[in-house]
């Protein structure tokens, strides 16, 4: 397809043994199913296209060794199924049931059939991302929910469905004796925005599409912007500029850094050391000071465009950049030396929330929540990113713990906070000179590539199949958290029900990104999507009450 990645067209019916090959292989030993890509591609061909994608990994650290590998399988239009692989490898199992929902899919045999994403009450026969829906249908049905049955000789204690640490929708039903919790249900995508991939197809130019990419996160989101470029990049057979990879790699790491602080804050808060949650943020503030400076923003930078980036940095920022990352990594190992010594901390993350590492690797699990139980991933390093970015050209370790505990996933995050600040420096140091961006006329149609970055909370992924007039015909995100919340229910059996929000927590989870609030008349169906402006004159109109 592109450097490093690489396709196999085979039969449906041996899906599952080529991703378990793959997957189990001896010589790949941190190989893992990223995601996979459901396609309607019955207007080009008659069918239907099912391809799990896998990040195969030859040799730790080792990008010009390891390889993308795509599965991609045909169906029929009138019978699009396959042979799920869900029951053998726990990784499948969000997305065989996304592809079931969005596309109609039939994962035959999968464990556990429940609609994922969709309401419980979406009627049947519509599917959102099928080339024949349009995208502004909002169907209208009695509400109903799925619910899995509780154990015999528990109690139900439910979480959310608003989390009560993370102020996003998110519902843990704990099934509990005692105080233990010895079962979990989750059900998440109450913001679902699949319209944004929907939109992107077929309706935006691909560089329209990168203003959408970047909005998907609030706080990663140029990790996004990056990986969408990216993968356009090397659908066009473009390398960009050598001082726009470099200032590209320099933003990555710089939210990297800030968004390390945050968590960490978030969780002293939920462990009831509030001081240290004042502290991080106190700390992490002069981080987001210094991006609005070099981009105008402090957050969604708007810096990315495809082919580079779109304003360069001005050599005065230089060592403004210098001394703002000098400062964080004396405070921040001011911090630790405090917090690592407060026993509100450490007795409440040590020995709390252990995913061990076959279970890691049999859900896929990314980032820092997988390199805390011993898994050696990282896509920087793992996968060649060299058009793109220059983790190439810098030295830096990537930290592995193996205890899998709270406590582990603390420290691997603070651990690449400084080897982040150690990237900026050798950034700033070896910033070459030269054109920041490369036109890009025409791109090729129908071919497919992937863009990847490793964001704060792990590998994030965009695949971009092209269409005709430089516009895409299929757009796939898939999110860390993605692969990661799957195993949070594994992380709390056998702990309290008062582990669990710090547990849950420790994952860095982005339920939703961007929340939104639409007004449907059910009488009608007629729907009403509100701006920003017309639900703060809402809310102070009724002043929190019910309208």
């Amino acid at each position: 397809m592109s450097y490093g990645q690489y396709m196999f067209t085979i039969d449906r019916e041996v899906l599952p043994e080529a991703v378990l090959w793959w997957h189990n292989h001896p010589k790949f030993k941190e190989t893992h199913l990223s995601t996979a890509v459901g396609t309607d591609e019955r207007p080009l061909n008659g069918h239907f296209v099912y391809m799990p994608f896998l990040n195969v990994q030859v040799e730790p650290f080792n990008m010009d060794k390891n390889y993308w590998v795509f599965l991609r399988a045909y169906m029929p239009a009138d019978d699009p199924s396959f042979p799920s692989v869900a029951a053998k490898l726990p990784a499948a199992l969000w997305i065989e049931r996304e592809v079931k929902d969005l596309l109609g899919f039939n994962p035959v045999g999968h464990p556990d059939p429940r609609r994922l994403i969709l309401p419980e009450d979406w009627p049947e026969g519509v599917y959102p991302l099928r080339k024949d829906m349009d995208y502004r249908h909002s169907p209208m049905t009695e509400p109903k929910v799925e619910f899995k049955e509780k154990p015999e000789g528990t109690t139900l204690v439910p979480m959310g469905p608003v989390h009560a640490g993370i102020e996003e929708p998110a519902h843990f039903r704990l099934f509990v004796k005692g105080e233990e919790i010895v079962d979990v249900d989750y059900r998440g995508f109450y913001s679902h925005r699949g319209g944004i991939e929907k939109t992107g197809e077929g309706r935006l130019t691909y560089n329209q599409v990168l203003f959408l990419a970047e909005r998907i996160c609030g706080i990663c989101g140029y990790q996004h912007s990056v990986s969408y470029a990216m993968a356009v990049e090397r659908l066009a057979d473009v390398e960009i500029p050598d001082r726009a990879r470099y200032i590209r790699t320099l933003l990555l790491e710089l939210e990297r850094i800030h968004n390390h602080l945050l968590w960490v804050g978030i969780a002293a808060h939920l462990v009831g050391f509030d001081t240290g949650f004042m502290h991080a943020w106190r700390i992490r503030e002069p981080v987001m000071w210094l991006v609005e400076r070099l981009t105008g923003n402090r957050k969604q930078y708007g810096m990315n465009i495809v082919g580079g980036v779109r304003r360069d940095l001005l050599d005065y920022r230089k060592e403004e950049v210098l001394k703002v990352v000098k400062q964080i990594r004396e405070e921040t190992k001011k911090f630790l030396d405090v917090a690592l010594n407060t026993n509100t901390f450490i007795k409440r993350a040590e020995g709390v929330g252990i995913l061990p590492y076959k279970v890691a690797k049999a859900y896929s699990v990314l980032g820092p929540t997988a390199r805390a139980s011993g898994r050696k991933i990282d896509v920087r390093k793992d996968q060649a990113v060299k058009t793109a970015t220059a983790y190439n050209e810098v030295d830096f370790k990537v930290p592995v713990y193996k205890e899998g505990d709270v406590l582990a996933r603390v420290l691997v995050r603070m651990d690449e906070l400084f080897e982040s600040i150690w990237i900026v420096e050798q950034l700033i140091d070896q910033m070459p000179g030269g054109d920041i961006f490369t036109p890009i006329g025409s791109l090729p149609e129908y071919e497919e590539a992937l863009g990847f970055t490793e964001a704060h909370r792990g590998e994030v992924v965009h695949y971009v199949m092209t269409g005709e007039k430089n516009k895409v015909y299929r757009w796939k995100v898939r999110a860390p958290t993605y692969n990661n919340l799957p195993a949070v229910p594994e992380m709390l059996k056998g702990y309290h029900v008062a582990d669990a929000p710090l547990i849950i927590a420790s994952i860095d989870p982005c339920y939703s990104c961007t929340e939104r609030v639409q007004f449907v008349d059910v009488n009608t169906g007629r729907v009403k999507v509100l701006t920003e402006a017309e639900f703060n004159e809402l809310s102070i109109k009724y002043k929190g009450g019910v309208f």
